[in-house]
């Protein structure tokens, strides 16, 4: 049976220009960044700028809050490839993603939908932020450079940065997982193992 794996996904997204969405605009995924991690080990890394496809043009203000330009935009790859990709990686073992919040799967879903391809993932989810936020107790969910600083740790590279926001997840992760593992409480010792019934025999054979 094959190991499965955990892949760390992040997303960015097209923007608006003004923060009051315009009719008929929908966010579109501009930029991949995942980490494939097969027993505690990562064994692959990508990232592409992706290609929207119902508004190609960025806007200044998505331009301005990533740091990305047109140019980089118009020589990616386009989100079939992105799709046949991530497909790709579903399909090589069981996979479970990863990521840090839900909007990431729900733009790869509407993005899919809009485009009339297959969602490209057949397992498991796991929203990270909302795992981080039920352990912890928190009221609100925490942004993720803020929740690695919480562990005394920095975020991997530039926040906003596909991969590196994606590399940052797989950290946090490893650090909540490693806090679940103490959590866990031993299993009580029985009787037996708590009296020497031995050494009792022979108390009592006297």
């Amino acid at each position: 049976m094959d190991i499965p794996q955990y892949l760390f996904l992040d997303f960015e997204f097209t923007m608006p220009e003004t923060k009051t969405e315009p009719n008929g605009f929908c966010p579109e995924i501009i930029e991949v960044g995942l980490v494939a991690v097969v027993a505690e080990q990562i064994v692959n890394q990508f990232s592409a700028y992706v290609k929207p496809l119902r508004f190609p043009q960025l806007t200044d203000r998505c331009k301005s809050f990533l740091n990305i330009t047109q140019e980089q935009i118009d020589s990616g790859i386009s989100f079939y490839e992105l799709v046949t990709l991530l497909r790709q990686y579903d399909r090589e073992r069981p996979t479970t993603v990863v990521t840090w919040g839900s909007m990431d799967m729900k733009v790869l879903r509407e993005n899919c939908q809009s485009a009339q391809v297959a969602f490209p993932f057949t397992g498991e989810h796991r929203d990270l932020a909302l795992e981080y936020k039920r352990f912890f107790g928190n009221k609100n969910q925490t942004a993720l450079r803020k929740a690695v600083q919480e562990y005394g740790n920095e975020g991997i590279g530039n926040a906003h940065c596909a991969l590196d926001d994606a590399f940052t997840a797989y950290t946090i992760f490893r650090l909540i997982e490693n806090d679940k593992k103490y959590l866990v409480k031993t299993k009580p010792p029985t009787l037996g193992e708590r009296i020497d019934f031995t050494q009792l025999r022979k108390k009592f054979a006297l």
